[in-house]
């Protein structure tokens, strides 16, 4: 998360500077976005390949991939599924869980896993624009940028939001406060990648303020989902490692292709025999001139007639296209061990796998995982404070900074074996609320309808066991000496 040289914002920049230079940075990442998008679509030309290899086949194999690119990222990402957001007491905050649902964060947080494994970031805009329900929005790498304070790896100072109309490009620039200076909101535009930016008039209403003080206080909104990221450097993309493995086999397949094509149509040769010809006469039949006959005749018509005793046919020998499979398995291979992704996804190789052994071999794609939910958890749990902030809730931000993000089992299990395992925790006193959290799939809501009704089953059980106490218990006093009295009465 360094900052981009050339690129570093000053506390005296105006507000328009500091648009230009972060959207630069934008810009500037713009190439390897683009090249990992098309990575992941499998739009890749053709590379590794001679240029006389491309002058025979030409544009034959434009648009062909053999695509991993697009395997290896998925294959994380299913892996990755938030469950809840806990506070500091360890208990589910059903409010940033309401909130994760009505902005519809649980579903669009798969997008933005998924475009920080493929592009190495992407981001999320936490906002109130109504002053009454918060938003989260997530933003892909080319649309926003963070700005962090020179020597703190996590404390934002400015943030830029960006997008385009078709005609105009608008820009929210989100800063802290400085030299005396509130936090501040800026919306500025321009012509559609043309001119200075200018204070924004399109889309707002002239009672509208186009700059205010952020009513979010010293927080910047924005916060960066970073893949892989390090000490130094910029995030990582998952696609890094396996772009040359990946144009490599796509090569290596189109030469299959080429070789095979040949070996449909064997290449032959006639020996001991001059190039076959045929005559040319005139309108009176007679011989002025020959002619070679076209030898693709000969394989169309599959008939050959060879006028020389000595003559003979032979034939070259077709390409042993075995070597360029056990080439490309073995590139796969090397992708599946680069990626940790486990290699019956790459191969299709699962026959008679025991359990055992197919857990082993998702270990490293599980570790992986778990590696990952450790720092993309920590992003979301920053945008679930923003959201509290945002919905007026201080004290539950607070709550939400040292709580954490609860996510899916990464490893995949049969349901016998999480039964198991259940079971065995049961048998040491875990309660049931943490057991029935550890089932894959299930809610929060589920489990807080599992506890209204373990409750009320137990109410019930309670009312009916003392029903029937009372019915086996001493007579009323006042019936005996009623009882009594009508015996008196009769003597």
């Amino acid at each position: 998360m360094l900052l981009d040289t050339g690129r570093v914002l000053t506390e005296d920049d105006a507000p328009e500077e500091k648009i230009r230079k972060l959207k630069s940075r934008i810009d500037a990442r713009k190439a390897d976005v683009d090249e990992r998008n098309s990575l992941y679509g499998g739009d890749r030309p053709l590379k590794f390949a001679s240029p006389e290899f491309d002058e025979q086949v030409g544009g034959l194999f434009e648009g062909f991939s053999d695509n991993w690119c697009k395997t290896v990222p998925d294959t994380l990402r299913e892996r990755l599924e938030v469950v809840s957001f806990e506070n500091e007491d360890g208990e589910t905050d059903t409010e940033a869980m309401r909130a994760w649902k009505r902005t519809r964060a649980r579903v669009d947080v798969n997008l933005a896993i998924l475009d920080a494994l493929v592009v190495a970031r992407s981001h999320a805009l936490v906002w109130n624009p109504s002053g009454e329900q918060s938003d989260i929005t997530f933003i892909p790498a080319g649309e926003a940028v963070v700005d962090y304070a020179p020597g703190a790896r996590n404390l934002r100072r400015s943030g830029l939001r960006v997008w385009s109309d078709g005609s105009h490009e608008f820009a929210t620039l989100f800063t802290r406060a400085y030299n005396g200076r509130p936090p501040m909101v800026y919306r500025r535009q321009r012509t559609l990648n043309a001119g200075e930016w200018v204070t924004r008039t399109v889309g707002l209403r002239p009672s509208e303020q186009v700059d205010f003080v952020n009513p979010m206080g010293n927080e910047i909104p924005l916060v960066e989902i970073a893949n892989r990221s390090r000490l130094h450097g910029d995030p990582e993309s998952e696609l890094d490692a396996v772009a040359p493995l990946q144009d490599g086999i796509n090569t290596l397949w189109a030469h299959l292709f080429t070789a095979a094509d040949f070996a449909a149509l064997p290449q032959r040769v006639v020996m001991g025999m001059d190039k076959p010809t045929r005559d040319i006469r005139d309108a009176e039949d007679n011989i002025i001139a020959e002619e070679d006959i076209p030898l693709g005749q000969f394989s169309k018509d599959r008939i050959l007639w060879l006028s020389k005793q000595a003559a003979s046919i032979g034939q070259f020998s077709p390409a042993d296209l075995e070597a360029y499979l056990k080439v490309i398995s073995q590139a796969v291979r090397h992708i599946a061990a680069q990626t940790r992704t486990p290699p019956q996804y790459l191969l299709g190789e699962m026959a008679n796998i025991a359990a055992d052994a197919l857990e082993a071999a998702e270990s490293g794609l599980v570790a992986k995982a778990s590696d990952r939910q450790t720092y993309f958890g920590e992003d979301l749990l920053e945008v679930m404070r923003l959201e509290a902030l945002a919905a007026g809730q201080p004290a539950r931000a607070a709550s939400l900074a040292m709580g954490r993000t609860v996510w899916r089992d990464p490893q995949y299990r049969s349901v016998a074996q999480y039964a198991d395992a259940l079971t065995k925790y049961k048998a040491i006193g875990v309660p049931d609320e943490a057991l029935w959290r550890m089932i894959p799939g299930v809610t929060e809501e589920q489990v807080t309808e599992w506890i209204r009704m373990r409750d009320a089953q137990a109410q019930a059980a309670a009312q009916a066991a003392s029903a029937a106490l009372s019915a086996f218990g001493p007579k009323d006093d006042t019936g005996e000496d009623e009882d009594q009295e009508d015996g008196e009465e009769a003597a």
